[in-house]
């Protein structure tokens, strides 16, 4: 490939990547926003976990259908689901619509990521090219998840929140148009069976248990009939999943995996992970919000110091290892994310900026040092041939974790909700009166011009009442990163990696990046 053509190629790749990943943190300070004008603060979570469920369960297929057709078609057609369903999203003119357009969205970005690896490897004229192109990758990666909350605070605070998703627009097309006239593909194609019956089943699986957990206590009670019939069709997809999996030549999450002892630890520990990291990119900008009456954009500030200190432990991480080993590495933190995370229980109102954005470096070490140790360890315990899918199923179950933990923690927030907001809105009945019709309790908090109408004892009230049922969902997130150190203490005693045993460049490269 000319040099010319290929620095164009590279140019697109990381455009289309740079829209991707900033979507999936540029949301979180905007959607307090979008809560306040659409409504729905029952919902809130789905508008995540919809972008997270679709765009996870379907990286397996892209990979293969990428294998049979070629990499730039399906990224072309990844990529323009994604722009079709950005563009959906921004003229959502309820929550039902906007958690369906995320969905839609997510389609399409689960093929970007994988994808665009993958053509960087084949365009790059040497190992040590390629090695330098997953570096800039992941600083692309670093750079979007700290540029993404500030830049949804900016365009929610000083234009609307559809800009959010039109944004990705003018962007994404100029990136579509520049890989299909410059990027020239040439690869064998490969024959796969696609397991279409075992993501269906996975999909059917968590789609039941998002409901089960969202819905309950909510649109029916906990012991109820929809509820059971939720959580049984849940064990009965699980359980078909499970047998599906056994027999298929191509499963999407080969269940002989978590048969060996560091993968299971590990891919558990990715799990709880996932729950942890989503929960907190979603709720702590909603805590700055609602409780301390911050704007978007200094929700977004209360983010960049997790995600600073994340990156900087993950380029760190190799040297500590090589020091320390394995073990003593995904203990230490364990700890540290237990420590982070238990400080964000004493979040309150009077809470200083200086301990929240404490409390977010010290989960970002915590994050950095076990997600890196993850993944090292899963591909040093998995056989050769298995070390790519052993890869994949890291970020595959880490991703899942995510949508199930924001849903936990959305089911806990509605709950806590919806037992202390009607209780104060009753004593204030007059001035609730007053207020705009059918106003949305949450909206009461996130809306600055309704905020500002409220005498201040309903409105302290309001922020207290917030607050505890905030505080549920950290205690839940503290919960899950106890039981995820109580796990690691019986994480094997493996030496530290010296190099990512097989696979391909792009997995070691994903792999020392800590994604």
């Amino acid at each position: 490939m000319p040099k010319n053509t290929k620095i164009i190629t590279i140019v697109a790749l990381m455009l289309v990547l740079a829209l991707a990943t900033l979507d999936s943190t540029i949301v979180a300070t905007a959607m307090p926003n979008v809560v306040s004008q659409l409504g729905g603060i029952t919902l809130y979570s789905w508008a995540f976990s919809a972008y997270l469920l679709t765009s996870t369960t379907v990286v397996p297929l892209y990979g293969k259908l990428a294998d049979l057709y070629g990499r730039k078609l399906i990224l072309l057609i990844g990529s323009l689901i994604f722009l079709v369903g950005s563009a959906a999203c921004g003229s959502a003119q309820s929550m039902e619509q906007l958690i369906f357009f995320r969905g839609l969205q997510g389609l399409g970005a689960g093929a970007i990521q994988p994808l665009v690896l993958t053509i960087i490897a084949d365009i790059s004229a040497s190992v040590q090219e390629n090695a330098r192109m997953q570096g800039v990758v992941g600083a692309l990666w670093g750079v979007s998840s700290v540029v993404g909350p500030l830049l949804g605070g900016l365009i929610v605070d000083h234009f609307s929140w559809p800009w959010i998703f039109y944004l990705n627009l003018p962007l994404g097309l100029l990136a579509l148009v520049l890989l299909a006239i410059f990027y020239r593909e040439s690869f064998v194609r490969q024959k796969h069976k696609l397991d279409y019956l075992g993501t269906v089943l996975l999909t059917g699986a968590v789609i039941a248990l998002l409901l089960f957990l969202l819905q309950g206590g909510t649109a029916w009670a906990w012991i109820s009939w929809p509820s059971l019939a939720l959580l049984l069709a849940t064990l009965i997809l699980f359980l078909v999943f499970s047998l599906v999996e056994r027999r298929a030549a191509e499963p999407i999450l080969p269940l002989e995996l978590f048969a060996e002892r560091t993968i299971a630890i590990s891919n558990s520990g990715s799990f709880l992970l996932g729950c942890i990291i989503f929960s907190l990119m979603t709720y702590v900008p909603l805590f700055v919000q609602g409780v301390q009456g911050g704007s978007a954009t200094e929700a977004g500030f209360a983010l960049v110091p997790n995600l600073v200190s994340w990156a900087i432990t993950s380029m760190v991480a190799s040297v500590i290892l090589a020091r320390f080993g394995n073990r003593l590495m995904v203990l230490v933190g364990a700890v540290v994310t237990v420590v982070g995370v238990g400080m964000a229980v004493f979040f309150k109102e009077q809470t200083s900026f200086a301990f929240i954005a404490l409390a977010m470096v010290v989960m970002g070490l915590g994050f950095g040092l076990v997600a890196i140790i993850y993944t090292l360890a899963v591909q040093q315990a998995a056989r050769k041939e298995m070390v790519g899918v052993a890869t994949a199923s890291t970020l595959f179950v880490k991703m899942i974790g995510g949508t199930v933990g924001v849903a936990i923690m959305g089911a806990i927030l509605n709950g806590q909700m919806q037992a202390r907001f009607a209780p104060i809105m009753g004593h204030f009945a007059k001035t609730m009166k007053r207020l705009p019709p059918n106003t949305p309790p949450a909206n009461l908090l996130l809306v600055p011009d309704i905020r500002a109408l409220l005498p201040t004892a309903l409105l302290e009230q309001l922020k207290i009442a917030f607050s505890q049922s905030l505080f549920w969902v950290f205690l839940s997130m503290l919960a899950l990163a106890l039981v995820s150190l109580l796990i690691m203490l019986w994480f094997p005693a493996d030496p530290a990696p010296k190099a990512v045993k097989g696979g391909s460049t792009e997995e070691k490269e994903l792999a020392q990046s800590g994604f």
